[in-house]
């Protein structure tokens, strides 16, 4: 039985790879639409944190004229944008436009002994006009609170009674300061609102707040905290729809911080309900401010081309020179960075992009993807089921089909995301390693060659057809995860660890194994071998490169500045960064390998490292938020490099086999 299945899996095998063939061309389709979508939006847009230039001013000896200077210097330099907080009593105050007392403070104005039976928060405005345009905010915002509000006055200036405590009165949110808002237009600044959900949801508030903001020009907000604007009251008030249906009234977007810990809670899903108007926006810290301009600079380029990156948060703060006894700020630093020696702006501008107020990305999603995306799930199963068939060929077929009836199930049941992840991960898998294992087939099966030409030619010509035929797995990728909400990083590829090790380890179980008569022989073959301390020796040391290669996968991956240096070297020569992996150590290995094992089969062994860089070519593409082109350059050019370095490679090697071969008699001697 088992020999007729195999008979019949030799002879499905053609048509299966006729399936993936299909499926690659149905990605591809996908794959133009993608590009399409990502070059929908290029328009950056560059945000200060208008909080830290308020708290930075208090350091100052004038902190209106400084305020009014930086925001001047700020505007010059590129800053579109100004990221205003909810306000508070103490914000106010610290903003000069409000005075707070305790009670106690207020009787020693007054000359009297402080009551001890009372402890209100007492609120001075600085003027009539802060009066007018902050105290019936204050008291709304308190009223709602259920603390009374009375009128009081100071020596001709008008002020209100809080009875509660200065420390529970400080801590509340209140709405936006207008008169900073007011300021801020008035000097050409775009708003970004920072909302939180601190206070209670108020769907009739939150209109009159939205259509505010949209009297002001503002086109997206940013949330402050760990859940957005109408979380916590959701399941009580359904207030996070009621929230996307007024973001849509008002054209409203959101943005989504890059590098957060944990995503702020509701919003990928106030994201699907307003349609995904979301941008990406990269923060620039307050320690990391005083970095190197041309780091900074560098960085921001980096940022808009290689992740989808559409909006900067700078942020801004204060040290202390110890040398000079005096305090320094960051933002002139800032400017330097967007500016000269940085060119963070300039870098941008170069790459194509404009600026402005952020747009989101116009998602192209025609109405056929959806059956060219049913082409590309059959032969992403076909594919799977081809790599099964190296190992054991008699499971291809049945799992051909146990394949597509999964497939249809977790499509019945809704679990589009699973399948569309398990099959663009077992697609990534696959690819590798099929081409590692017909890579070392063609020299098993080929004659031992001595002519150096000839094995160079025939080294450079396997190099290539393994890589395209690896490079197979990314139209799948793309096209199976061709989701904006992969683009916008508020869904993750899954299984990147088993992506770095699997096509290593299936690759190693075939080049032991799979030479052989048999995989019973050479696994007794192998068993059987004495283990000596040298075996303990390099099973350790395989052991503490594994670690160390897989500290270096994925996002959390660090560098040395070394390391650095040279990556902002490769960028700034060739306009993209290749892997180093790739084109320093894994291409090189593939192709000296194969340069050595078509005369001695023993350099087989070095495909086992050499699959790391077919594996990281597929990997390139399944980072989502890099834009597809950016991802094809970087490995085009790391298939050049690496061939270059691995002509030099052979080049070496062949030298060391001549000089052998002339010293191994006298050796023998």
């Amino acid at each position: 039985m088992l020999n007729k299945l195999e008979e019949w899996n030799r002879g499905a095998k053609k048509w299966l790879w006729l399936l993936v063939i299909i499926g690659v061309i149905a990605s591809l389709a996908v794959t133009v639409q993608r590009v399409q979508t990502e070059q929908s939006s290029k328009q950056v847009e560059v945000v200060m944190d208008y909080r830290d230039l308020i708290d930075i001013s208090l350091y100052q000896v004038n902190p209106t004229a400084y305020l009014n200077e930086r925001l001047d210097l700020l505007k010059e330099a590129g800053v579109q944008s100004m990221a205003v907080f909810e306000s508070s009593l103490r914000e106010l105050e610290n903003a000069k436009r409000i005075y707070l007392y305790n009670s106690s403070q207020v009787a020693m104005l007054q000359g009297k002994l402080p009551s001890m039976t009372e402890n209100f928060t007492y609120v001075l405005f600085n003027s009539e006009e802060e009066a007018k345009q902050l105290a019936p905010m204050i008291r709304s915002t308190f009223t709602q609170l259920e603390v009374v509000v009375r009128d009081w006055k100071l020596e001709g200036k008008v002020g209100l009674v809080l009875e509660t405590p200065m420390e529970f009165a400080t801590l509340q949110a209140l709405p936006h300061d207008p008169m900073a808002l007011e300021l801020l237009v008035s000097k050409g600044f775009a708003i970004v609102p920072r909302l939180s959900d601190s206070i209670p949801y108020d769907a009739e508030q939150v209109d009159k707040q939205l259509e505010q903001f949209a009297q002001l020009g503002v086109k997206r907000i940013l949330f402050d905290g760990e859940s957005v604007k109408g979380f916590t009251d959701d399941e009580e008030k359904k207030s996070l729809a009621n929230f996307a249906e007024l973001l849509k009234k008002h054209q409203i977007g959101i943005a989504t911080i890059e590098g957060l810990k944990a995503p702020q809670k509701g919003f990928n899903r106030l994201a699907f309900l307003i349609d995904y108007n979301v941008v990406r926006i990269h923060s620039i810290g307050e320690s990391e401010s005083f970095n190197e301009p041309e780091v900074l600079g560098d960085r921001m380029a980096l940022a808009v081309k290689d992740r989808n990156i559409r909006m900067f948060y700078l942020n801004a703060m204060v040290k202390r020179d110890a040398k000079k006894n005096i305090v320094v700020d960051s933002t002139d630093n800032l400017i330097r960075s967007m500016q000269e020696p940085g060119k963070g702006l300039a870098m941008i501008a170069e790459d194509g992009f404009s600026f402005g107020q952020a747009t989101p990305f116009e998602v192209v999603d025609a109405n056929w993807q959806r059956y060219a995306k049913a082409l590309v799930v059959v032969g992403a199963v076909a594919l799977i089921a081809l790599l099964l068939s190296y190992f054991v060929p008699f499971v291809m077929l049945p799992a051909f089909v146990l394949g597509l009836i999964g497939a249809a199930g977790l499509f019945v049941l809704k679990k589009s995301g699973l399948l569309e992840q398990a099959l663009a991960l077992g697609a990534a898998i696959s690819a590798p390693t099929i081409a590692m294992i017909l890579a070392i087939r063609r020299i098993e099966m080929s004659p031992r060659v001595t002519s150096i030409g000839r094995r160079l030619g025939l080294a450079v010509a396997l190099f290539v057809r393994t890589s395209l035929i690896s490079l197979i797995a990314v139209p799948f990728v793309i096209a199976l995860l061709n989701n904006i909400t992969y683009s916008l990083v508020l869904n993750q590829f899954r299984g990147v660890s088993l992506l770095h090790l699997a096509p290593i380890a299936l690759t190693a179980l075939y080049v032991f194994l799979y030479r052989g008569e048999s995989v019973f022989k050479e696994a007794k073959r192998w068993l059987a071998m004495p283990i000596t301390v040298l075996w303990v020796l390099s099973l350790g040391v395989i052991g503490v490169i594994g670690l160390y290669y897989l500290s270096r996968t994925g996002n959390a991956g660090s560098v040395s500045s070394l390391e650095m240096a040279f990556r902002t070297f490769l960028e700034s020569t060739f306009g993209v960064r290749p892997r180093n992996k790739e084109f320093l150590l894994a291409h090189p290995m593939l192709l000296a390998g194969a340069f050595i094992a078509l005369r001695y089969r023993w350099g087989s062994f070095l495909f086992i490292i050499a699959v790391i860089g077919q594996l990281s070519m597929v990997d390139t593409f399944a980072h989502i938020h890099t834009p597809v082109m950016i991802s094809l350059a970087r490995t085009l050019l790391g298939m050049g490099l690496g061939l270059i370095i691995g002509v030099i490679a052979m080049v070496i090697w062949t030298v060391i086999e001549r000089c052998w071969e002339a010293w191994r008699p006298k050796f023998e001697q």
